[in-house]
């Protein structure tokens, strides 16, 4: 019989990629959401009765005891990009890391993997960077053979990142060029990310490793930014933006998201912007897990075109 995989946070937009990918694998998939409304279109991606829905708050302990109930395994992808009421990085990012861990380990569950972020740093200044390495050394900690995954800003259909570069370059007649646009960016493909979990999955050859997944090209953030501006062909002059002033405009998304409005940059967001977000030299990645690196320009263009004036027919003049 299949072994059971429980994943956490399977609807969104890495989940849905990663249940995916477990489903050619074999897996029974146990995908335990907030709301299973929103995992609907999950259930057609496997055989018939191989991808069960359950809900699961990770805010309750008690609900994340019943997701892992007759798991053979557990897949951790549930992170938020900013606070609001009721959901703090600590609270969703260490706690729930800590409870799905002791769980699996009170279980006897070893397969398990942990979705993280380029990045991650307890003593960073930025709590979204900082929840998520004390996610990882809790989960370590209960579980030393757990794997580790860093990805870096993953682009993909409905991401959250090219996206809203392209909603915003197509709202505002000026781009802010954060910190001048110097911080660098990794981009990695969202089915490259999945395809990594599914490969170190319960594999005796990643236990206890962490992984950094970036793509095969590193640019500044005044690169995507002019590239985005090009490819949904709506050029904007960029603006320099202090990294001073992105945290005060920062405060005001604070303030959205405290009131459940989803902002363009949050205070932490601005602290993130500060370093770059690129594979550390010598770090193991998806060569290691013979995947080759999906690059930017493969995939962007086929969901970006629709911010375009005349859509799909119209041809930039430049790429990256």
């Amino acid at each position: 019989m299949a072994q059971v995989v429980t994943v956490f946070g399977g609807s969104g937009f890495l989940g849905k990629q990663v249940v995916r990918a477990l489903a050619r694998l074999g897996w029974r998939i146990r995908v335990a959401v907030r709301k299973p409304v929103a995992a609907y279109d999950l259930k057609p991606m496997g055989d018939v009765g191989q991808i069960q829905v359950v809900r699961c708050d990770v805010r309750k302990d008690a609900d994340i005891a019943r997701a892992l109930d007759g798991a053979d395994a557990c897949v951790n992808l549930v992170g938020i990009l900013h606070q609001g009421a009721g959901s703090s990085f600590d609270l969703i990012h260490r706690h729930a890391s800590i409870v799905m861990a002791d769980l699996c380990a009170a279980k006897g569950i070893t397969s398990f993997v942990q979705v993280s972020a380029l990045g991650a740093d307890a003593k960073s200044a930025s709590q979204y960077a900082a929840t998520k390495a004390k996610a990882e050394a809790a989960v370590r900690k209960a579980i030393p053979q757990a794997v580790v995954l860093r990805p870096s800003v993953m682009f993909g259909p409905q991401d959250g990142f090219f996206t809203s570069l392209a909603n915003q370059t197509k709202a505002l007649p000026l781009m802010p060029a954060i910190g001048g646009g110097k911080t660098k960016f990794q981009p990695v493909y969202v089915g490259d990310v999945a395809t990594a979990v599914a490969r170190t999955l319960g594999a005796e050859g990643s236990l206890g490793k962490t992984y950094e997944l970036g793509g095969p090209e590193v640019y500044s953030f005044k690169d995507l930014l002019t590239y985005v501006g090009s490819e949904i062909m709506c050029p904007r002059p960029l603006i320099w933006l202090p990294f001073v002033g992105a945290r005060l405009i920062g405060l005001g998304g604070d303030l959205m998201a405290f009131f459940g409005i989803t902002p363009l940059l949050t205070g932490d967001q601005a602290l993130l912007l500060e370093k770059d977000n690129v594979v550390a030299k010598g770090a193991l990645g998806l060569k290691d897990l013979g995947i080759a690196a999906t690059a930017v320009e493969s995939i962007v263009p086929t969901y970006l075109w629709r911010f375009r004036k005349n859509g799909q027919f119209a041809v930039p003049a430049t790429v990256l």
